[in-house]
């Protein structure tokens, strides 16, 4: 008699967490088999639309949210998605980020998490995360702010420093644009977590998940204010740009006008006609030089009057 072995089953199938990171087809399908859930591909943790990002079925929560790479990174955002059971939680995401990474290490030593657990604190390290990069975006932001206003000669700055500014400044618009769009689809997962998710919530997990959501709410406004500096910092830089791009047009103005009189006259004098009575007279060329040097001088004398110079 020919006796069948049941198959043996992986050792992670009875894990709390299962992160899945860039996998292939065939290691989602044995996590589906393992948990009898359906893991999410690429395209349908992509969606923008909100029905797509969290959504219950039977039973689990599915979720997903655009990240950052990495902090203060200039990659473009990629997608991150959740699957969440009071049993276990699946994470599916296609680049590596250090805040799985440390969640990871933190709860490698705890063998007894809940799902739920697990899946706050990712969400509170990825709001510290978010948090960090604006305190830094703040930071270089006072920087810029103060060499361009509270630094004696700073609307006098050559051309590269003005172009290396606006350049920092479209960093930190990216940043912070990035962490808009991070903070946006961190509060949405949040909140229906919080009003559908009392089957897999804890007692002591419900005013976690309303901390996180108060702290995504703080972030929101302080992003807020950070991308109307930005604004009004690159509208100043680009005033700065005009006010030197002026001076230089005001300069080459008044060398030109100031030249036109003297080649005028010297036009004049240059002629050589035959009955041309300067050309008798003995104090001719200085008295043409000193004509010259007099109305070159006079425009010099009126713009200085005038304060344009």
């Amino acid at each position: 008699m020919l006796r069948s072995h049941p198959p043996v089953e992986p050792p992670w199938s009875g894990a709390s967490w299962i992160d899945i990171c860039q996998a292939s087809e065939e290691e989602r399908a044995a996590v589906e088999n393992a948990t009898g859930l359906r893991v999410p591909d690429k395209s349908a943790i992509s969606e923008i639309e909100t029905t797509s990002r969290a959504f219950t079925e039977h039973h689990a929560i599915y979720l997903s949210t655009p990240l950052p790479a990495a902090s203060r990174s200039s990659e473009p955002l990629t997608a991150a998605g959740f699957v969440l059971t009071e049993r276990v939680l699946i994470t599916v995401r296609f680049t590596q980020n250090p805040v799985f990474d440390a969640v990871y290490q933190a709860c490698a030593n705890e063998p007894q998490l809940h799902a739920c657990d697990v899946f706050l604190r990712i969400l509170e390290a990825l709001v510290d995360r978010s948090a960090d990069t604006l305190e830094h975006a703040s930071a270089e932001l006072d920087a810029i702010s103060h060499n361009a206003f509270h630094v004696d000669g700073a609307h006098k700055r050559p051309s590269s420093a003005l172009r290396q500014g606006l350049r920092k400044l479209g960093q930190l618009g990216d940043w912070i644009s990035q962490i808009r769009d991070t903070l946006l689809g961190l509060g949405r997962i949040a909140a229906f977590v919080c009003e559908t998710g009392a089957h897999v919530l804890g007692t002591d997990e419900i005013p976690r998940l309303k901390a996180v959501r108060a702290d995504i709410l703080s972030l929101n406004d302080y992003q807020l204010h950070l991308s109307g500096k930005v604004q009004f910092l690159l509208d100043a830089t680009l005033g700065f740009i005009s006010i030197e791009q002026n001076d230089i047009v005001k300069t080459l103005t008044i060398v030109s006008v100031v030249g036109v009189p003297p080649v005028l006259v010297a036009g004049v004098y240059g002629m050589n006609f035959q009955h041309m009575p300067e050309l008798a007279w003995r104090y001719g060329y200085p008295g043409a030089l000193l004509l010259m040097a007099v109305t070159g001088t006079v425009p010099l004398l009126w713009f200085k009057w005038r304060g344009w110079m």
